[in-house]
């Protein structure tokens, strides 16, 4: 069984969560399965769900949804003049060209980015934040972070240093091409 400890690993009484509970009962009812994957990922999934419920209200106070953030922000990391081609929008958001088309035209039509003609290619054309959409993904990202930063406030620096390679070595090969 596993035992829960406080995040310093100080004598006292242990921190548990609803996760130890699950692993508990699952230990009872199933103990010839070894549940210990459960104490990484079931943590890992509810805090993805508190984090996606954080992230839509740090974008809903920009009038911002989530997907609206995510093209925005990639327009934004490109640099000035903070403009992609469909392709590379693509690329960063992993959505299908029909989504990201409908995206485009309704980011257009709120006036947060605007299409341009491409000057490599007569036929394509590029995506740029306008002045609007450059401030409306600036003072949202500036909000996320500060959300951001109390979801982990429970952290040390060096606990965080910990975490993000731990979780960098789990997710890296989902992402490696």
């Amino acid at each position: 069984m596993i035992d829960a400890t406080d995040a310093a690993g100080a004598a006292g009484p242990p921190v548990r969560d609803e996760v130890d509970r699950i692993v508990e009962a699952w230990g009872r009812v199933r103990p010839d399965l070894d549940v210990t994957p459960l104490t990484v990922l079931s943590r890992v999934s509810r805090l993805a769900r508190h984090l996606d419920l954080a992230r839509r209200g740090a974008f809903a106070r920009h009038e911002l949804e989530t997907w609206e953030f995510d093209v925005l922000s990639a327009l934004r990391r490109a640099g000035a003049p903070y403009r992609l081609s469909p392709g590379a929008l693509l690329t960063q958001t992993l959505v299908t060209s029909g989504t990201m088309t409908n995206r485009i035209d309704r980011l257009a039509e709120r006036g947060l980015v605007e299409r341009q003609p491409s000057p490599e290619d007569r036929r394509g054309v590029l995506v740029q934040l306008t002045g609007t959409g450059l401030a409306r993904v600036d003072s949202a990202f500036s909000d996320l972070l500060d959300v951001e930063r109390r979801l982990l406030a429970v952290l040390t620096e060096a606990e965080h240093a910990t975490l993000a390679t731990l979780l960098r070595d789990v997710v890296a090969p989902f992402d490696a091409p």
